[in-house]
């Protein structure tokens, strides 16, 4: 057994889940001891390189440090920063298969609906309609994305559902991590970790050295282009709605429940979420976040998921989008989820190869786009398959100038912390404090400050 640390950062602001496998934050940091424990689950696998699972987790402080012009009306637009929660259009790259007729039809909409610079428009020409690439076809495929992709690109959207694998791997993660046996488990074993697991970073190229990708997938273009416009209509709606981890009969594959209650514990206030023992839920209009583990989820077509919303199911063929004797992970899309997520090939039950709830939706709640929040939930990626709308932000902030000097903040939050305003004569600063501080409290705050751009320029820090 090992103990989790909590590491906090002098500044109270940094958030982020740290344990055994995340030596790199405990650096220039202050160590506190919680209670709390790590469970050796992946001891089989029988090296010090196995993941430890961990059966408590705690949330923790990050301070933001890129910022973001955020668009306002009016001529106030320039003169407000914004902490960055999340990617951009422009930091999205869309690959599309120009011999996939409806790949193109799916990467020019999007393309539109997201508006993606042209330059981040990456065509390929292969066969369609295969449900795997060789890993020596793939390798070719990859060294030219490789060469198109403009420097400044941080993930990928890949606008077709076939194929969704690449020898061992899933797709969207030989697009991330190129390539790698390592990614894959034989014998049921463990696969290399996630460096993106839990980061706090917006800029994984350089902070990670990788792209994460998601699938534009759908079984038509209308299924995808329904997809993608409730992923446009989630961003800064702040959607009360509700969390559901569900407990089944199938106890191999509710493995996650061991972390519900410390979920609901570390995010009370932030979402109601119920933790229930039934095999599905029925006439739920409200369905934010739906996790639960079964070979086939019955009862979807009772469901209302409210836009942005992220589901999935815990079992072995998830992530084979197409053929499958298990339920695939499109059934949640076609139910109306935004994304969601599922193993290509068998994982044996490792929980790290799932989404850890409490990750998700922390990261969501924070601001950070939907492929952010779901592959930061996923500590072993290298076998499961992302699919759905990548950037939708449903928690995204929101700054409105309500009148004429007098301006709206809209922000959701994980924790208690304080919105600190710092103000500067000039845009490249210096900026300094201002006396004025707002509280910010745990789920949806509307923070009101009245500002003239003739005293300068504001930059706001939480």
């Amino acid at each position: 057994m090992k103990r989790i640390d909590v590491i906090r950062n002098d500044n109270p602001s940094l958030i982020r889940f740290c344990g055994y496998w995340f030596p790199r934050c405990f650096s220039v940091c202050r160590v506190l001891r919680i209670l709390g424990l790590i469970q050796e689950d992946a001891a089989r696998a029988g090296s010090k390189s196995s993941f430890l699972l961990a059966t408590r987790v705690a949330l923790l402080a990050v301070t933001p440090v890129m910022l973001l012009l955020f668009p306002l009306t009016g001529k106030a637009e320039t003169h407000i920063q914004l902490p960055q929660t999340s990617l951009t259009s422009d930091d999205v790259a869309v690959i599309v298969n120009d011999s996939d007729p409806l790949s193109v039809q799916i990467g020019q909409y999007y393309r539109k609906a997201r508006g993606i610079p042209a330059a981040n428009m990456i065509h390929l020409r292969f066969s369609p309609g295969r449900i795997a690439l060789s890993r020596e076809e793939f390798q070719g495929l990859k060294a030219e994305i490789d060469q198109k992709v403009p420097a400044h690109v941080q993930a990928y959207a890949v606008a077709w559902t076939l194929p969704y694998r690449v020898d061992c791997m899933s797709l969207t993660s030989a697009l991330a991590f190129g390539f790698d046996e390592k990614y894959c488990s034989f014998n049921c074993g463990a696969t290399a970790a996630s460096p993106y697991f839990n980061s706090p970073s917006h800029h994984p190229v350089s902070d990670h050295q990788l792209r994460p990708a998601m699938m534009l997938a759908g079984l038509d273009f209308e299924r995808v282009k329904l997809l993608i416009d409730r992923g446009v209509a989630a961003d800064h709606t702040f959607p009360a709605g509700h969390a559901y981890l569900v407990i089944t009969s199938d106890k191999a594959r509710s493995v996650r429940a061991n972390y519900f209650e410390m979920t609901a514990q570390q995010l009370n206030g932030v979402f109601p979420i119920e933790i229930l023992e039934t095999d599905a839920i029925t006439d739920r209009h409200d369905v934010l976040f739906y996790f639960t583990g079964l070979v086939w989820v019955p009862q979807l077509d009772t469901l209302d998921f409210l836009p942005g919303a992220l589901a999935d199911h815990l079992t072995s063929g998830g992530g084979q989008l197409t053929g499958s004797s298990q339920m695939s992970s499109l059934q949640w899309l076609e139910a109306g989820a935004t994304a969601s997520y599922g193993t290509v090939v068998e994982p044996c039950s490792h929980m790290q190869k799932f989404p850890f709830p409490a990750v998700a939706m922390f990261h969501y709640a924070l601001g950070a786009s939907a492929i952010e929040a779901y592959w930061k939930s996923v500590a072993w990626p290298g076998e499961g398959v992302f699919i759905g709308e990548p950037l939708a932000q449903p928690f995204a902030p929101e700054l409105r100038e309500i009148r004429t000097g007098q301006f709206e903040l809209r922000i959701f939050s994980p924790r208690e912390t304080r919105l600190r305003i710092e103000q500067s004569r000039s845009a490249a600063g210096p900026f300094k404090p201002s006396p004025r501080q707002f509280a910010i409290r745990r789920g949806m705050n509307r923070l009101r400050f009245n500002f003239n751009q003739t005293e300068g320029y504001l930059r706001l820090r939480w």
